[in-house]
């Protein structure tokens, strides 16, 4: 079982454990000496967030690494999925990033690409776990240890991230998109620094909010957490906006408002985008996939459209093994993670999620709300229960004599998803019914037991 790796990279309160500046040389020495190991001479590239202490973080693990003999370039501030590609298209042996996504400024995270521009496998996280402890040891032992940034700046490195703006816009070049007007939420995170580039090349009419990020903004309000605060100002133009985008933090998710301010999640983006691809011949075995979390209406809309939904654990490098392993071309999350692979692409990308929806109503000429009308959402509640540790639930009677009356009482017509978050310490509980009183009546009672068992 992994310590420090999560769903999504190692995430946590930057300047404590594990984000201390110790921990996070570890972390730097023992991937540049795995690295190392496989090829000298090798580099990596380093890309962040706007958060306040993603400087300090980016120069003490680029200072790890360079004590292992790996060259460390910065990319500065760019998206999680602009660290995937330009991995891949500059031929580093790894890329990192540090952000905590959709987390409060005073979070961070690590999150590491392997070459080819996938997230690394819970094996190979696990194994990595093993030297970072080996040298969290070690440097205890020390007496002190000062760490010099060793982070080099890439050449040209606008010129990297106007690379990256070029390769996304170019995947919709052949949709005229410049009648459509956006509302953007940049979330004051990475996409302040790439989304209006990209929307520039696409020649999009777009209006940008939460653009100037001062450390501690990031999310505040804003962002994929939030997308109501787009969906309040769409609504309030007077059908100046057709659509309302907002990202989170490092930008690699979207989720979307309606020109009459309805917030649209990533279960509406995967049946638009599964239409629109099945229509076009690039949904491969007219199958999608989807996570535990998505609702049974998702699941239903697909079904009429003759497209089968296949459910993977939660966490966007979940849903890509699951598509990796069944040739699946769509896949994402509710959250609004959707990873297309009818073109070769690594992870989520939140900007190339917009451009997708863009190109649909742009060909269609249809709005939004009118390209997702027919999915009936089934009532679901998601109630989160800070822990202080995360037990199995099968170790906790109370709780698991809980999840099974719901069980009963819905069989057949709803669902009961009980699991921990992968980034915080969180169990989550969530459950559709498709009476409100049932589903709220069960998921107090999950959480109570929770919360009596091992809340905080």
């Amino acid at each position: 079982m992994r310590q420090l790796f999560g769903t999504d990279g190692i995430r946590g309160v930057a300047g404590e454990y594990p984000l201390d500046r110790k921990t996070v040389f570890a972390i730097g020495r023992a991937l540049g000496q795995r690295l190392a190991a496989r090829q000298r001479e090798g580099r990596v590239l380093i890309g962040q967030d706007t958060r306040e202490s993603s400087g300090w973080i980016s120069e003490v693990l680029a200072a790890g690494l360079e004590s292992a003999k790996v060259k460390v370039f910065s990319a500065g501030v760019i998206t999680t999925p602009g660290v995937a590609y330009l991995t891949r298209a500059h031929h580093f042996l790894a890329g990192i990033v540090i952000s905590a996504s959709h987390n409060p400024w005073r979070d961070n995270g690590i999150k590491v690409f392997g070459a080819d521009g996938y997230k690394l496998s819970d094996r190979l996280e696990h194994e990595i776990e093993g030297d970072i402890f080996a040298h969290i040891g070690q440097l205890l032992k020390a007496t002190s240890h000062n760490v010099v940034p060793a982070c080099q700046m890439l050449p040209g490195e606008q010129q990297l991230r106007e690379q990256y703006a070029q390769w996304l816009a170019d995947f919709v070049a052949e949709t005229d998109l410049s009648r459509l007007r956006v509302l953007v939420d940049c979330a004051n995170g990475a996409a302040s620094a790439i989304a209006p580039l990209v929307f520039n090349d696409c020649g999009l009419q777009g209006d940008f909010v939460n653009i100037t990020p001062n450390g501690r903004n990031i999310n505040a309000g804003c962002g994929a957490l939030h997308p109501e605060y787009v969906a309040q100002q769409v609504a309030a133009s007077g059908g100046k906006y057709g659509l309302g985008i907002t990202f989170d933090g490092d930008a690699d998710r979207a989720l979307f408002s309606d020109a009459v301010g309805q917030v649209v999640n990533g279960d509406a983006v995967l049946l638009l985008a599964a239409r629109d691809m099945q229509r076009h011949v690039r949904l491969h075995n007219d199958t999608v996939v989807a996570t535990t979390m998505s609702n049974m209406g998702l699941e239903a809309a697909l079904k009429r459209a003759g497209i089968r939904m296949l459910r993977a654990p939660v966490g966007d490098k979940y849903v890509l093994e699951q598509m990796l392993k069944t040739g699946a071309t769509l896949g994402g999350e509710q959250s609004g993670h959707i990873l297309f692979r009818d073109y070769d692409i690594t992870t989520g990308d939140g900007i190339l999620t917009a451009l997708r929806v863009l190109e649909v109503m742009a060909r269609t000429g249809k709005p939004l709300a009118e390209l997702v009308a027919d999915m009936k959402v089934f009532p679901q509640e998601i109630k989160n229960v800070h822990v202080r540790e995360k037990l199995p639930f099968e170790k906790l009677p109370a709780v698991m004599e809980s999840i099974r009356a719901a069980e009963r009482e819905l069989e057949g017509n709803g669902r009961v998803v009980v699991r921990y978050s992968g980034t915080e310490k969180l169990a989550r509980v969530m459950i559709e019914a498709e009476s409100e009183q049932t589903l709220r009546r069960h998921t107090d009672a999950i959480a109570n037991a929770i919360q009596q068992a091992i809340g905080v």
